[in-house]
């Protein structure tokens, strides 16, 4: 006659020891890759369990996707630090645990004045079985009409509001960081670039982003 499995008990919160940090459910964390060299899982905590003794204790996580995990790939609008919130629940030793993280929403993550190894960002949910995303669009901009990758510079035009690469206008980044005013070619009463050189773009709380992330 089998065993009867031995009763286990829900964690309010875990110490991880060699990392010397307290996790708990709804916690993100970087967790141990399968393969060496690989870059660190991330996941959600959903439940901390444990034997009746408060050992073997054992995570049940959410995992987010990085874009090369995904069915598609990565593509050139995500960002270095995006992950999608996926379908794919899973068990794990709280041992491979390697450290905290912040996911943050794609709104919050553009406003960080620096952007940190621990801070990533998610506004897709991804279905690992059919490879489908939700939203399944997102709005685009500049003349390659590309979705947003908050690691890029974009400049705004004063009088459409969309948003440039400074590649796509025949523009250095340099060029782009000094402006004061910029009018795209449909906009401008020439038909053309309308270029003041001066100070960079005025920073706005409710602007996608003016420079490139910097890490910290």
């Amino acid at each position: 006659m089998a065993k009867p499995k031995a009763p286990r008990q829900t964690l309010n919160s875990y110490n991880v020891k060699p990392i010397n940090k307290t996790v708990r459910a709804g916690d993100c964390v970087l967790m141990r890759p399968s393969e060496p060299g690989k870059p660190s899982y991330v996941a959600k905590i959903e439940r901390i369990e444990a034997d009746s003794r408060g050992a073997n204790v054992k995570v049940h996580v959410q995992w987010y996707y990085r874009p090369e995990e995904s069915i598609g790939g990565r593509r050139q609008f995500h960002g270095s630090k995006e992950v999608f919130l996926s379908d794919h629940h899973d068990v794990q030793s709280a041992d491979t645990i390697e450290g905290k993280c912040t996911v943050h929403t794609f709104r919050g993550y553009s406003k960080l004045d620096a952007v940190g190894n621990d801070d990533f960002f998610c506004r897709f949910e991804y279905n690992s079985t059919t490879g489908s995303f939700n939203p399944d669009r997102v709005a685009v901009y500049c003349k390659c009409e590309m979705p947003y990758n908050p690691d890029d510079l974009m400049v705004q035009c004063e009088g459409c509001n969309d948003w440039f690469h400074p590649a796509c206008i025949d523009m250095s980044a340099e060029e782009a960081e000094r402006l004061e005013h910029f009018f795209c070619e449909s906009c401008s009463p020439e038909g053309q670039k309308k270029l003041e050189n001066s100070h960079t773009v005025s920073r706005q709380l409710d602007t996608k982003v003016e420079t490139k992330r910097r890490r910290r």
